[in-house]
Parts: C-alpha cells; structure tokens; sequence
C-alpha cells in the first residue's frame, strides 16, 4: 500500500484567555508570515445573520485611535504591509465573524523591529475600541458599508453555479438555520441603523464564544501577552458554549422535493441534495472525506469520470458534503433536455458506491487526492488556520495533521458505510425562460 502522510512541522497550544474568550496557537518556522484572526461565533439566524456579517466590514472602517480608513491604511503600512480584512464564516449553521489580520513573521524585518505587537494592538484597536461619534457606529460607515452588503448580496445570482447550490440550501433547509445565507438577505440589511448594529455589537462582544488563532514563529507566551493587552477594553464576560448545529438525518419528506426556477439562462444548473444519515450521530470524518472524494469531490471521482466525461451528460459535476451539519450536495451543469438522464446517472454513481462498486484505482486516487489537499492547506498560515477553526468548530480533539493518518486507514467498508446511508432529500433545477413542461421535472 502507498503510504501518503507526512510531517507536521508545528506545535500547538490553547488556552482560554478570558471567559469565553479560547485562544490556539499554531507554531511553526515554516512562513515568512504569520496571521492572526479572531472570530465571534453566533449561530445563524433570520433576525442577526445580516447585521453580524455587516459589522466586521464596519469595524474595519475605523476607531477611536484610528478613525477612518486613511489612517488605519498609514498604520498598517508603517509595519511593512501588514494586512487587516473582515471575515465572515458559515460552519454548519454557526455564523463567525471577525477579523484576519497577517503580517511579515519579525525574523524577516530588518533590524530585528518587532511587528507582532503592534499588529496585535491594532486588531484590539479595531475590535473593541470602534469609530462611534455620539456612541453608536458612525452613520456614514454603516450606511456606505451597507450599501456594499446588499450589492454583495443581490451579486450572487451573477454567478449561477453558486446561486443554484444557494437555492437549493434555501428550499431544502427551510425551516432550518442552515438555509440562511451567511450574508443573511436584503430586506434584513436594509433594515440596519447606526443604533441598532452598535447594540448587536454590544451583544456579541459580550456574550457570543470568541475564537482567536494565531499562526507563526512567535511562541505562546508572547502571543498570549500581546492579546491579552489586545484584549483590555472587553467589556466583562462570563462563559460561551459554542452554538449548536441541529443535524436532520432523514429527508424531510417522504418522497424527494424538487424545485424548479427560471431564469434568462442558457445553461441548466442541476443541484442535488442529500442528508448524510445516521452516521452523523458519531462521525466518521475521514470516511466521509473518502466517500466524497470517490463519489464526486475529484477529478478521478465517479461523477467527473461517468457523468461528464464518460457519458458527457454534464458541463461540470461535483459533489461536497459538510461535515458540520451532514449535508451533501451535487452541482452540476446540464443541457435542458439532459435533465432527467443526468439525474438519473448522479443517482446511479451512488448507488453503485453503496453496492461495493469502487475500484482499487478509485480508492488509492481518492486517498491521494484528499491527504494532497490537506497538506495543501498545511502550507499557507491561512489554511493552517482554516483547518485548526474546522476542529474546533465541529469540537473533535485530533489534530487536523492526524487527519493523514486516519485516512490511511478508511476502508472500502467504512466508505460503502457511509454511502449507504446518504439519502436524496430535494432537487434543484435552475432552467431558461423557454424552459417547457413537457422537459420540466
């Protein structure tokens, strides 16, 4: 058997700074940066998911000590281009805003100048000491920002491969957290004032559970020194557990949902949802990245090799779960009259998976594709980041270079296992205007 693990070149430890305030930091030599984010974690929901994803972009606009966007760029070129963005994450049906701040690792400055600290202090600045004239957020930032949110928003049907698998989150996951845009929708962002995002400000940084990640050559005791003075104006805390992720493990419904839309398209966007299942209850997260891998996650997985290129039913097919709420999903570009076949067929590759049908050349492809995307994140302070904010996000204790390791050791088995328990819950069917009953679903 080839064995494709490797090393891992750093070390990791935690702590919890304040009161529901969890610190992890990722040393290793490896960069010629480090970064740093801090992350609030709320879950998702209709009320707070625009204004949670508008107040980073806010934030970023100005403090007390630096109050608009001249002189927080004057400050971060003072430390050779350090580099400060808002984010905003969805895991599940966890929304995580914040900030990601990067900035050169000290061993490449000249002179020996430290620029960790001060990197450190304006991420403080920016968090926890905002621009608030009168003691809300300035209205001219709230309402530009705003505006570039909603635009944001409404931009997402410009891309119709992500605005179909958004649909299908939508209809399959209504009722459910999960359906809800990480962006949240427009009729809630337009509905934000100055006074009402400082007081969701106001909540969230008392109360939501709030993960920081460091990555770089600093070590421990440093990094945590310069946050914890980062972290003075705080206001009091108390403990944070993280928010909960509600997994269904059947479809909804008795019998698959379908959904058609039109649109002025030339191209017809199949998107196809399953629930995981009963595996969910105890998660088998190396097995199911196999599964996705053999299923449709690769360039040698059944749908890509059968569905587009063997049978050239689709433009483009490919599936992805999430881990967090146990939900998979197949996207793929069709010609309007293919709909049904191409159906079809991305039912049949999963099915065949369930029967055993994987070959020794799928398996050891599959393995060789997911252990190179692993190690391919492991090589940029932002993937390490991303890998390390999953684990803590799905609260499993390995460390993601583990991940390796198990993977070798995901059996055929365990990957018709998890197959045989993926369920259709609903089909989407972006279609064009001419789009006639007699080819409809």
């Amino acid at each position: 058997m080839i064995k494709l693990s490797f090393i891992s070149l750093h070390s990791v430890h935690k702590s919890e700074l304040l009161p529901g305030v969890f610190f992890t930091c990722i040393n290793t030599d490896k960069f010629k940066s480090g970064c740093i984010t801090v992350n609030m974690l709320c879950g998702l929901s209709h009320e707070t998911a625009a204004a949670n994803a508008l107040l980073p972009r806010v934030l970023r606009r100005g403090s007390k000590n630096l109050p608009d966007m001249e002189s927080i760029s004057a400050a971060l070129d003072e430390l050779y281009g350090v580099r400060l963005e808002p984010i905003v994450r969805k895991k599940g049906e966890i929304q995580s805003v914040g900030l990601y701040c990067d900035f050169p690792d000290d061993r490449y400055i000249p002179g020996g100048e430290s620029v960790l600290e001060r990197a450190v202090g304006i991420v403080g600045d920016i968090l926890l000491n905002p621009y608030m004239p009168g003691g809300n957020f300035c209205s001219d930032y709230t309402e530009s920002e705003k505006s570039n949110l909603i635009d944001d928003i409404r931009a997402a049907i410009n891309d119709k491969r992500g605005y179909a698998v958004d649909r299908l989150l939508e209809e399959m996951c209504a009722g459910e957290a999960y359906g809800i845009s990480k962006l949240g929708n427009e009729s809630e962002a337009a509905e934000i004032t100055a006074e009402s995002l400082t007081a969701r400000y106001n909540e969230i940084v008392r109360n939501s559970r709030i993960e920081i990640f460091y990555c770089g050559s600093a070590d421990f005791e440093r990094v945590k020194a310069a946050l914890m003075s980062a972290l003075a104006p705080l206001p009091g805390r108390k403990e944070a557990g993280l928010p909960v992720t509600n997994i269904i493990y059947s479809p909804v419904s008795d019998t698959p949902r379908h959904f058609k839309e039109k649109l002025d398209v030339s191209q017809g966007k199949l998107t196809v949802g399953f629930r995981i299942g009963d595996t969910m209850k105890n998660p088998n997260y190396p097995a199911l990245m196999m599964f996705n891998a053999i299923y449709g996650g690769t360039i040698s997985s059944k749908l890509f090799l059968n569905v587009r290129e063997r049978l050239s039913l689709c433009y483009y097919a490919s599936s992805m779960a999430d881990k967090h709420k146990g939900v998979m999903l197949v996207s793929s570009g069709v010609e309007f009259a293919n709909f049904n076949t191409a159906l079809d067929e991305i039912l049949i590759q999963l099915e065949n998976i369930k029967n055993g049908d994987i070959s020794d050349w799928e398996y050891t492809a599959a393995k060789r594709s997911v252990i190179t995307s692993i190690k391919s994140a492991l090589d940029r302070p932002g993937g390490l980041e991303e890998l390390y904010f999953d684990t803590v996000v799905a609260s499993v204790s390995y460390d993601p270079v583990d991940i390796s390791d198990m993977i070798e050791a995901v059996t055929i088995r365990d990957v018709i296992d998890i197959a045989s328990g993926v369920k259709l819950d609903s089909v989407y069917f972006l279609c064009g205007l001419d789009f006639t009953e007699d080819n409809s679903i």
